[in-house]
């Protein structure tokens, strides 16, 4: 049962929150985070499978099972990550220093990625699948901190939507920049392995750089109300204990976890659809472009809407208008007018679910201190790091799940009715059946209205 809120401040008086006044140069730093991991990772994952089939020739099917046996990889050592943050003790902080730690490593692994060997088909297998997990591992050790560091930076909800608007947007541009340059960049290298080489070696430099200067341009600011719980030993057993504990970090995940679901079926069947359904491949980059494009037009009034309405509120609706661009593309599935308004709409409604997510699962960790008195900020965005990597797999799956149980004969020119019902399926109703449900699961979450009271009781505790 859960514990009734005491005040031991002044009626009406508002508790002064550690991070109330975050700097532009800060919210900036804090969103080259992320823009450092795309530079890297998405260019890595969107062309990784065409690169090992096309330019290296290893079947498909196995590079497939090496990406199915990270998945479950990278959930465990998310967890143990989230671990490992919680016990870092640095002049620079539990969280930011493995930034600068790990920046030059992350870079030089993944161009290790590409430089897979002239040798046999058996040895070239051993060697993706060694340093495609030790990418994984190194960009592990990145994101969870660089997650961490939203609740560490400040205790401000309003700030930490901010500052979740700063990384998400910085992550769009990444992504916008990277689709676009990565194959130009490849082939002006002369196409072949060379030419991927040295493009991730510029996309390294980069991403190497941005994350040290995240690095230097922020600073942890929130400790512990119990201040011995700095310097005490809390088992990972415990930790574990407290997000059993922890209601709205269990909603936070599985939030987090359909969200990437939804991410993967969308940009994973756009290019069944736009081939199979428009008859028009060229659709594929306008379709992504448009939808992008519009998350980051609607970032630009998530943070302010946030605080005026909160973040549950604003992803409700959001969710909301997502559906109704979905009833637009219903109403012609073939009409490439709908399906380009209908993608326009759900890029404005889920502006504010890519714009609150984390800041979501970061106000998690006060309630999570509050309810069982320990602060684990690592274990509890190794959730939110593991229900990515877990979604975008799951996600994935499904796509070759319902092609496969539909009949969906790759490369043909013509597919059965069953076929095409399963690619509408991945496009419209499946990521439709998961707005409702992240809807659904959204009404029970009622931290919002709660969190100031939680930390005016956080506070009477240091007193």
């Amino acid at each position: 049962m859960e514990k009734k809120l005491q005040v031991d401040s002044m009626p009406g008086q508002t508790p002064h929150i550690v991070g109330e006044n975050i700097g532009l140069k800060e919210k900036i730093g804090y969103g080259t985070g992320d823009l450092a991991s795309n530079f890297i990772w998405t260019a890595m994952t969107t062309f990784i499978v065409y690169y090992y089939t096309d330019i290296i020739g290893v079947a498909a099917g196995i590079v497939g099972s090496i990406m199915l046996f990270s998945r479950f990889f990278d959930g465990v050592s998310d967890v143990l990550m989230g671990y490992v943050i919680d016990k870092t003790k640095s002049k620079h902080g539990k969280a930011r220093p493995w930034l600068l730690w790990l920046a030059i490593p992350f870079a030089i692994s993944a161009v290790l990625l590409f430089m897979v060997p002239n040798v046999s088909t058996v040895w070239q297998v051993v060697y993706i699948a060694v340093t495609y997990n030790i990418v994984c591992l190194v960009y592990t050790g990145l994101n969870v901190p660089y997650g961490t560091m939203n609740s560490l930076i400040t205790q401000n909800q309003y700030q930490r939507s901010v500052l979740n608007v700063f990384r998400m947007s910085l992550a769009l541009v990444g992504t916008l920049i990277v689709s676009n340059l990565t194959l130009p960049l490849t082939n002006l290298f002369g196409g072949q392995q060379l030419g991927w080489v040295l493009t991730f070696l510029i996309f390294g430099v980069i991403g190497s750089s941005l994350f040290i200067f995240c690095f230097k341009s922020t600073k942890e600011r929130v400790k512990p109300v119990d201040q011995q719980q700095q310097v005490s030993t809390v088992p990972l057993k415990e930790s574990l204990k407290t997000l059993g504990k922890n209601k709205y970090w269990a909603l936070a995940t599985a939030f987090i976890l359909l969200t990437y679901i939804f991410n993967a079926l969308n940009s994973g069947a756009v290019v069944y659809y736009a081939e199979y359904i428009l008859d028009n491949t060229l659709l594929v980059g306008l379709v992504t472009t448009a939808y992008t494009v519009f998350i980051l037009v609607g970032m630009v009034v998530v943070a302010p809407i946030t605080k005026r309405f909160g973040k549950k509120n604003a992803i409700i609706v959001g969710e909301v208008i997502t559906i109704i661009g979905y009833l637009v593309m219903l109403i012609d599935l073939t009409s490439i007018t709908l399906i380009i308004a209908g993608t326009i709409i759900r890029g404005v409604g889920k502006a504010p679910i890519n714009g609150s997510m984390f800041a979501l699962l970061g106000d998690t960790i006060e309630y999570g201190e509050w309810k069982t008195g320990i602060r684990n900020e690592g274990m509890v965005y190794s959730g939110g790091s593991m229900g990515i990597k877990l979604g975008s797999g799951l996600g994935t799956a499904i796509i070759g799940w319902v092609l496969a149980f539909g009949g969906y004969v790759g490369g043909s020119a013509v597919q059965t009715d069953a076929a095409l019902l399963s690619i509408q399926s991945i496009f419209i109703y499946i990521p439709l059946g998961i707005t409702l449900l992240i809807l659904f699961i959204m009404f029970f979450y009622d931290l919002d209205k709660k969190y100031p009271q939680i930390i005016k009781d956080l506070q009477a505790r240091n007193i």
